[in-house]
């Protein structure tokens, strides 16, 4: 629910990306954060992967906008909606709670042909 009490990092979280302080997003996150790719099939691991992907992610979505927001009490579910080139997307990041800090962040977008898209600019991008 937008504007609901956030007594975890996804409160922070959202504040971060939505002023484009991926710094202090990935500050969020424990050393050993998991994250679970919408279109790559093993985990990254690792702090400064997921700063890798996220700078990626900022290059590559347009018109970035969280929409919803839902909680639990391990963790919260962010809802997305953007732009890749000419595609229309729908997302969520989903951050886990863990001790010391947020412990995975999940990602999964639709539909199939912005996300086909979304690989094709994120893979130039982290090859690159």
């Amino acid at each position: 629910m937008p504007g609901m009490t956030d007594t975890t990092g996804a409160a922070a979280f959202r504040a971060a990306i939505e002023s484009g302080d991926l710094d202090a997003a990935v500050a969020l996150f424990r050393d050993d954060v998991e994250f679970l790719s919408p279109v790559v099939h093993r985990p990254y691991r690792g702090r400064e992967e997921l700063h890798q992907i996220l700078t990626a992610a900022f290059a590559t979505f347009e018109d970035f906008r969280y929409t919803h927001e839902y909680g639990g009490p391990d963790g919260h579910v962010l809802e997305f909606e953007a732009r890749v080139g000419d595609r229309g997307v729908q997302g969520v990041d989903i951050l886990r709670d863990g001790e010391g800090g947020l412990s995975r962040l999940t990602v999964m977008v639709r539909p199939y042909s912005a996300a086909t898209l979304l690989r094709e600019r994120m893979a130039a991008l982290l090859s690159g």
